[in-house]
């Protein structure tokens, strides 16, 4: 009698630790499953690194998940078919077919306005210090648009409208993330230089080399970087106004080391630009390739049909990139791990080169290869944005789906 009740004992103490066991890994998936999926189809979606998972449509009554609206089809997915896990909205979307780039490119970017990027006193007439921009209300980071109603293009024409200001107040309309704000700027006169000063320092434009990570052979839309481009004073995007894609060619590579970022160093062609930058956003430089360009690139391209977030799983891969000349090749990698539900981050997922020809030549991952396409199984799942500075190997990568949403 007493072995049999152990023997139950230890039954329902199994029992009670299987269950504890299932519904702690359901939790788990539950976390690691975004609220919205993009599929060709609802039907029979399976999430490539959870096989575990089943799916089925969703219970009519089902309540979307927070955050989310009723634009698509709600699916439940569930551990080995039994144990409800999450419902997500399926938005029922064909994968597009894009050629991969891998080729750098010279980013030449005019701001939409003038960025404020440090501010500094200024010595007046009797000694004393001022900074009229701080005394505006101005702040590191801030595009002003205007000055006296008059749309500024350069930081050339606003020093000029101060140095002809005569000591009077200059308005201006300024842009301070999604907010315009009007200010005013009382110039005032340096002892220095004598000349009129408003105590700001700002800039216009911006370059620099990243790499193309697929284009559209029908429109000629391209993507780039899978990251914003950023100042590098403020670390605030860069507001484009106007822009030119120029041919690169890599002269050199500064390798990767653990501790230090490497880099990808070449110069700008003296040809003509192959196309024009139209939008810097938080998943890469977007712009369109003019006519002679994509010629010249569909004729030499290769195509692949891009991946949904939930087609891409840990293991081999491959990226496109360039490290010499403007050509470029084919690396072997591997996906180390992929977040379903990082939503629109650049850093959706951890890449680490395997390649021994580009460990040798580049240490791994440098500054310049951001926007380096990746395959995996035969399709285009993202590109390449940034690298691990304590190990040049390793870095992260972002979904296609992220960029192709803003192409």
């Amino acid at each position: 009698m007493f072995f049999k009740r152990k023997i139950v004992r230890s039954a329902a103490t199994l029992l009670f630790a299987a269950f504890v066991g299932l519904f702690g890994t359901a939790g788990y998936y539950s976390a690691h499953l975004p609220a919205v999926i993009s599929a060709s189809s609802a039907d029979d979606l399976k999430i490539a690194a959870f096989p575990q998972l089943s799916c089925s449509a969703a219970p009519e009554l089902a309540v979307p998940a927070a955050g989310t609206c009723s634009d698509g089809e709600q699916v439940t997915f569930s551990l080995f078919g039994a144990i409800p896990v999450k419902n997500v909205e399926v938005r029922k979307t064909e994968a597009p077919v894009l050629a991969v780039g891998g080729r750098p490119f010279g980013i030449k970017l005019l701001m939409e306005g003038v960025m404020v990027t440090g501010l500094g006193d200024v010595e007046c007439q009797d000694g004393s210090l001022t900074c009229p921009a701080e005394d505006a209300g101005l702040q590191k980071g801030d595009i002003i648009r205007l000055a006296d109603g008059e749309i500024l293009t350069s930081n050339d024409q606003l020093q000029q409208k101060i140095a002809d200001s005569g000591g009077k107040v200059l308005e201006l309309s300024v842009r301070r993330g999604d907010e315009d704000i009007a200010m005013e700027l009382q110039p005032v006169f340096s002892r220095r230089s004598g000349g009129w000063k408003g105590g700001m320092w700002v800039r216009d434009s911006i370059a620099g080399i990243g790499t193309m990570s697929f284009f559209d052979t029908k429109t000629g839309c391209f993507a780039g970087l899978g990251h914003p481009i950023c100042d590098s004073d403020t670390g605030g995007i860069v507001p484009v106004h106007s822009g030119e894609a120029v041919p690169v060619e890599i002269t050199d590579v500064k390798r990767g080391a653990r501790g230090l970022a490497g880099e990808l160093r070449g110069k700008f062609a003296m040809s003509d630009s192959f196309g024009i930058l139209e939008r810097n956003k938080p998943s890469g430089i977007y712009g369109r390739l003019n006519g002679e360009a994509l010629a010249e690139m569909t004729a030499d391209c290769q195509e692949f049909p891009m991946a949904f977030r939930q087609e891409i799983t840990e293991g081999e891969a491959e990226i496109y990139t360039t490290v010499s000349g403007n050509t470029p090749e084919r690396y072997s990698a591997e996906i180390v791990s992929v977040d379903y539900s990082s939503g629109t981050s650049s850093k959706n997922m951890v890449i680490r080169i395997t390649d021994k020809r580009l460990l040798d030549a580049a240490g791994g991952i440098v500054q310049g290869m951001s926007g380096s396409p990746i395959i995996q199984n035969g399709k285009l799942i993202g590109a390449v944005t940034h690298v691990f500075v304590g190990d040049p190997a390793k870095g992260y990568g972002i979904f296609a789906e992220n960029m192709a949403s803003e192409l």
